[in-house]
C-alpha cells in the first residue's frame, strides 16, 4: 500500500505538473505572445503532446487507485483476520491458563493423597516405581486383568499367569513385556 501510495502520488504530481504546464502554455497562444508561425505551430503540437501525455497519466493513476483500493480491501480483510486470531489466541491462553490451574490443584491433591499412602511402603519399591514411571510415560504400575498386562495391553502366556499365581501376595510382579510393576486384582483372571 505504501508503494502504491507513493506512486500514486508521484503521478498525481506529474499530472499536476503537465496540467501547470498546459495552462501556462494555452495563456501564451491565447495572449498572442507567439507572433512566429512556426513557433506558434510547435507550441500547438507541444499543447496537444501534454493532452496525450495528461490522459495517460489520469489513466495511470486510476489504474494506481484501483490496485491502492483492492491493496486496502485486503488490507482490511488481513487486520480483521489477525484480530480474529488474536481474540482466538487470548481465548485460548485464557482456557489453557484455567486449566492449568485446576490441573495444578489436582496435582496438589492426589500428591498430598499419595504421600501418607506413599509412607508405608518400602523405599527400593517406591523407588522402582518412581524410575518406571519416567520411563514410561508416567505409568509405572498396571493392572492385571483377565491375564493381560494394562500398561503395555499384550496377553501374558499362561507359565508366565502361573508363575504370577505361585508368588506371594507381598512379592513385586513385572510385565516381562513393558517392565511396569503389575497390580494384581480380582478382576487379574488367576
Amino acid at each position: 500500500m505504501e508503494d502504491l501510495s507513493a506512486e500514486l502520488a508521484k503521478i498525481d504530481a506529474d499530472v499536476e505538473s503537465g496540467r501547470t504546464r498546459r495552462t501556462r502554455d494555452q495563456e501564451r497562444v491565447d495572449q498572442g505572445v507567439i507572433s512566429s508561425p512556426k513557433d506558434l505551430q510547435r507550441m500547438l503540437h507541444e499543447l496537444e503532446s501534454l493532452a496525450r501525455r495528461i490522459t495517460s497519466l489520469e489513466d495511470q493513476e486510476l489504474e494506481v487507485m484501483e490496485r491502492l483500493e483492492m491493496a486496502q480491501q485486503e488490507h482490511d480483510s488481513l487486520a480483521a483476520q489477525l484480530a480474529a486470531a488474536d481474540d482466538r489466541l487470548a481465548t485460548l491462553v485464557k482456557t489453557r491458563d484455567e486449566r492449568s490451574t485446576v490441573l495444578d490443584e489436582q496435582l496438589r491433591d492426589v500428591a498430598a493423597e499419595r504421600s501418607p499412602v506413599a509412607e508405608g511402603l518400602p523405599s527400593d519399591l517406591l523407588t522402582l516405581y518412581d524410575k518406571l514411571r519416567e520411563n514410561k510415560g508416567g505409568v509405572g504400575a498396571a493392572p492385571l486383568r483377565a491375564g493381560e498386562c494394562g500398561g503395555c495391553r499384550l496377553a501374558l502366556d499362561p507359565a508366565e499367569l502361573a508363575s504370577i499365581r505361585a508368588a506371594g501376595v507381598d512379592e513385586v510382579i513385572r510385565c516381562e513385556e513393558c517392565q511396569r510393576i503389575l497390580v494384581r486384582t480380582s478382576e487379574s483372571g488367576l
